[in-house]
């Protein structure tokens, strides 16, 4: 009987796999390592076919672990970050390279090589951008395909597609080139919401008239929860899986994360629009969803149907959080290679300073974390982090210091954007947590004390690998809709309330915050 999942998850890291079954229960799940090149500063390159190799490798391994034939998988899902992959009229890889080394077809989502092509898009004020926070992000595929084609001529009249990563693995999987409409809504400037969704005089002002035919680019998406066809004959061999298998649309991975999370909500807006989803690893990403397009400064969306049928969607994020956390470590005289075991003797260092110093513990340290500009809500790719208050002391504890600083100033950035999504009139009460960022204590009682948000975390492991089995349940004919897998598949999740005795402190925190980024502007005016 066919009643089990295989989710994908194609992290910045690795590929990670589980199987689920039809009630939302990990049955197993295994990770595998994918690399990364970083030929320059603002650039970074993955290889797809490494990509592939991981899940397949990943994919494997959790099916024996869970000790289940692959004829009990009903289909496979694929959520990914949105990575450019590029490839030939053949399909086979274009380097992304200025070397050309063919290996790195990929420009990762965190690339920021493509700043200038970002800002020209801007400059334009067309009206898609009202669909991007009226600015246009490097981390976005326009910018990078512009970059591409001014910068490797020769590459970009080579090619026959480009694929979001979650597109390229359904396409590496059944060969249907068929695209999401997750993906290019929310990447790509498709208004899927429009009759016809590409602005052709919007790709002409930016000087990509020529996209659609190169990219092998569809007039039409997908809708997710959709089957894109079954898995090849060697796409099945390699995952250790069969023909019969079914593959899901691909996902963006923080839209998976927020289907995860938000699923048992689809059916009923007046819950599902006081509900927000923030998935937080590397980086951190803030979904919230509506039944009307409410638009806003700095907030990416809002797009239609890029998650559930018939709503709205709208994302804030921040570009660099985990990633912070791991650069602060790194760099200081006392900290090292950042790993788990690093942070949590950081973490539990922390927690006797706070019982020992009381809530005035390195008050007088203020960071603003756009170590890697500021996605939301300023939209500005340029911004740069500060940080104010330090002193000569290089000890561990003033690495624990600067640690719980940069915790806070994390924290307050997402009570900033959430700040922006109620101005634009979305009435917001409870977060939902996923990613990395659940097993960092400080962070989990900072997202609640700042935001003055009720907090829930998903009993589920990985939320989005869960999103992604819910999407998958729906291609795999498990479920009629995304409403119904759901709620179905949904495991609860444990409830948070802010600490009234917190709200002065914080409050006069993010007053401090917002005043160091008047004074950081004003110091790059002068």
């Amino acid at each position: 009987m066919r009643d089990l999942l295989v989710a994908v998850d194609v992290g910045t890291g690795s590929a990670r796999a589980g199987i689920f079954d039809r009630h939302g229960r990990l049955l197993a799940r295994a990770d595998y390592p994918i690399a990364m090149n970083r030929p320059e500063e603002n650039h970074a390159e993955h290889d797809s076919e490494n990509i592939w190799q991981a899940t397949c490798i990943a994919v494997k391994t959790a099916r024996a672990k869970a000790d289940v034939p692959a004829s009990s998988i009903a289909a496979i899902g694929f959520d990914a970050t949105c990575s450019l992959v590029v490839r030939d009229r053949d399909g086979a890889p274009l380097s992304v390279n200025r070397k050309g080394d063919p290996r790195w077809d990929t420009i990762v989502w965190l690339d920021h090589r493509a700043l200038e092509q970002a800002d020209a898009c801007t400059a334009t004020n067309h009206p898609v951008l009202a669909h991007t926070g009226r600015v246009m992000s490097p981390e976005m595929e326009m910018p990078k395909l512009m970059w591409l084609k001014q910068n490797l001529p020769v590459q970009w009249k080579k090619t026959g597609y480009f694929f979001d990563l979650a597109d390229f693995m359904s396409w590496r999987a059944t060969g249907n080139p068929a695209r999401s409409r997750c993906t290019l809504t929310a990447k790509w400037n498709y208004l899927a919401h429009k009759e016809e969704g590409w602005s052709t005089d919007f790709l002409g002002e930016i000087g990509l008239d020529d996209l659609l035919e190169r990219g092998g680019l569809p007039h039409e998406t997908t809708p997710v929860g959709q089957s894109v066809g079954t898995l090849t004959a060697a796409a099945a061999m390699e995952l250790g899986l069969d023909e019969e298998c079914r593959v899901a649309t691909g996902l963006i991975d923080a839209y998976a994360g927020a289907i995860g999370v938000l699923g048992g909500f689809a059916d009923d807006s007046s819950k599902l629009e006081r509900q927000l989803a923030l998935i937080a690893g590397t980086s951190s990403c803030i979904v919230a969803f509506s039944q009307t397009m409410k638009p806003g400064f700095g907030l990416w969306g809002p797009y239609f149907e890029a998650g559930f049928a018939g709503a709205w969607l709208v994302e804030g994020g921040q570009s660099a959080t985990g990633a912070l956390l791991d650069h602060v470590v790194r760099s200081h005289s006392a900290g090292g290679d950042p790993t788990p075991d690093v942070h949590a003797r950081i973490v539990l260092r922390i927690q006797e300073l706070r019982s020992e110093h009381g809530p005035d513990f390195a008050g007088r340290l203020h960071v603003l974390p756009d170590f890697h500009g500021n996605r939301s809500p300023l939209a500005d790719p340029h911004a740069l982090g500060v940080i104010s208050g330090l002193t000569l002391d290089s000890s561990f504890d003033a690495l624990c210091r600067l640690y719980w600083r940069t915790c806070v100033a994390i924290a307050l950035g997402i009570r900033h954007i959430l700040d922006m999504m109620r101005e634009a009139g979305y009435d917001l009460d409870t977060l939902h947590v996923t990613g990395g960022h659940v097993r960092n204590p400080l962070l989990m009682e900072l997202y609640c004390d700042v935001t003055r948000c009720r907090v829930v975390i998903p009993h589920a492991n990985d939320a989005v690998l869960l999103g992604t089995a819910i999407v998958a349940a729906v291609a795999g004919g498990l479920y009629p809709d995304l409403a119904g897998a759901g709620q179905a598949m949904y495991p609860g999740g444990q409830e948070h309330r802010p600490d009234p005795a917190t709200r002065d402190a914080y409050d006069r925190d993010y007053r401090k915050f917002l005043s160091l980024y008047r004074h950081r502007a004003e110091l790059e005016a002068l």
